[in-house]
């Protein structure tokens, strides 16, 4: 489904199961390793594990991917979104401080370099949280590194918090070293008031927030 066309070509399409992903799943793992082998994280993912993480948050209930798109298949961004509930790390380090079961997860974020600077990345932002249910969901929450970058600035830009939370992550890195980073939690109140999209396209783009 098209959620939306820009100006400049991409195209912003969410897809709801793996089978709708199967067109996108080879320029998505390529986009993912791409986005995620840069600092701060300089996470190494082989193809068939960054596969595997796009069919399992779209086999999650209430998931919410968007691609964005250049051409017919090429994947040049993505975000996506599920019930903080389904990720049980996520909703053990929250518990006591955020409602859980009424919070959702922004779980991924990544643009690459050739499309960055030009909002897409607010863009996905502000997507998913005009498509989360307000009437079950009164918080979103994600992660970013806690070394201070352009993610954690631009969603500052869009009103969301610092809750001061932080945790320590486990990944493989782009040396074959196994190590862990911390990361930092982010929150914002949901309101049916007030549109969650941006106004601003120049809003800082993001190297990409993971999960």
């Amino acid at each position: 489904m098209i959620v939306l066309e820009r100006p400049d070509g991409i195209r912003i399409i969410r897809i709801s199961s793996p089978e709708e992903a199967l067109p996108y799943k080879a320029s998505f793992a390529g986009a993912y390793q791409d986005i995620f082998s840069e600092p701060p994280y300089n996470e190494r993912y082989f193809p068939s594990e960054a596969q595997a993480i796009l069919r399992r948050y779209l086999s999650t209930p209430e998931n919410i991917c968007l691609l964005a798109v250049r051409g017919r298949t090429k994947v040049v961004g993505f975000g996506i979104g599920v019930p903080a509930m389904s990720k049980p790390d996520i909703a053990r380090d929250l518990r006591g401080l955020l409602p859980v079961p009424h919070s959702y997860y922004l779980a991924e974020l990544g643009v690459l370099e050739s499309a960055r600077g030009q909002g897409l990345g607010s863009m996905l932002v502000g997507q998913r949280l005009e498509l989360i249910d307000h009437q079950k969901y009164t918080h979103v929450v994600l992660r970013v590194s806690a070394v201070r970058n352009r993610s954690y600035d631009m969603y500052m830009d869009m009103d969301f918090d610092d809750i001061g939370v932080y945790t320590e992550v486990h990944s493989r890195r782009t040396d074959g070293r196994v190590s862990t980073d911390r990361r930092l939690f982010m929150s914002k109140l949901l309101s049916r008031r007030k549109s969650a999209l941006p106004t601003d396209d120049g809003s800082p783009e993001p190297f990409g927030t993971g999960s």
